[in-house]
């Protein structure tokens, strides 16, 4: 559990370091990642662009079991409510860099994203940047990011590329475990051709059904017959189930309506 200086942080800046957190895991974690692509014949990285699957640790069994483990379990719940949903996995390649961008402007619920990057990182090869404070989405700081800084747009509007932007760098070493708030700006630049990332979401749960599936729906990506994989699902414990429950009673809504999307070979 997060102590109080921890909440404090995270809700003041948007962002939390867990240094070593899953050292002693990293070894089989590393070798799961490495194991998942394989699975899908679309998905051969060749370094010219990201390559990414979605609903990425539920396809084995034990990258699956991050979401039980005390570490994990622990940060969302202390953040989210022991009642927190699980929303979800992408698994990735990167190659090159990535603009400035949040990945969701949420004033409703709060929505986490736990990030394991499996290479020695810093500011000269792609490590993880944020804007601290810019999760707060009415304040007017983050107005002028969406304005000036979104995207490409610093270039235009401050005169400087995106990776002069005032940043906090996140170092990372295998084993390190980074948290932040969806609304978070963040970005990464100067990277090589083949980072490994993979991360887990989680949110408060959803008091509106009509929300939930929305967003569920809006993150699909690919057809396919339920929002979580197979082996996140058969071998989910009662505690498991708990923050798979919600989002679980929509799969008939999930089928029907991401019936037109690819599927991913």
């Amino acid at each position: 559990m997060l102590s109080e200086q921890q909440l404090h942080f995270f809700h003041t800046f948007g962002y939390l370091k867990f240094s070593g957190l899953m050292k002693d895991e990293i070894g089989w974690i590393t070798e799961e990642f490495t194991q998942v692509f394989p699975m899908f014949a679309s998905k051969i990285h060749d370094g010219t662009k990201r390559t990414s699957i979605v609903a990425f640790i539920d396809q084995r069994e034990k990258l699956s079991s991050l979401i039980d483990d005390p570490r994990i379990n622990g940060i969302c719940t202390s953040l989210l409510g022991d009642d927190f949903n699980y929303m979800g996995s992408d698994g990735n390649y990167y190659s090159g860099n990535t603009t400035w961008h949040p990945d969701d402007n949420n004033r409703e619920r709060l929505h986490l994203k736990i990030a394991f990057y499996l290479d020695e990182l810093d500011h000269s090869n792609g490590a993880l940047r944020v804007l601290p404070g810019s999760h707060h989405v009415d304040d007017r700081f983050n107005h002028d990011l969406r304005e000036k800084v979104f995207h490409k747009a610093s270039e235009k509007y401050l005169g400087i590329p995106g990776e002069d932007v005032p940043a906090v760098v996140v170092d990372n070493v295998p084993g390190d475990v980074l948290v932040f708030n969806h609304n978070l700006y963040h970005s990464a630049f100067g990277g090589g051709k083949s980072r490994r990332m993979f991360t887990l979401n989680c949110s408060q749960r959803f008091t509106d059904v009509e929300v939930l599936r929305s967003y569920i729906v809006k993150n699909a990506h690919f057809k396919r017959p339920s929002y979580y994989g197979q082996a996140m699902i058969a071998s989910a414990n009662p505690q498991r189930m708990k923050h798979l429950e919600q989002v679980m009673a929509q799969d008939d809504f999930f089928a029907e309506h991401t019936s037109d999307l690819p599927v991913m070979a």
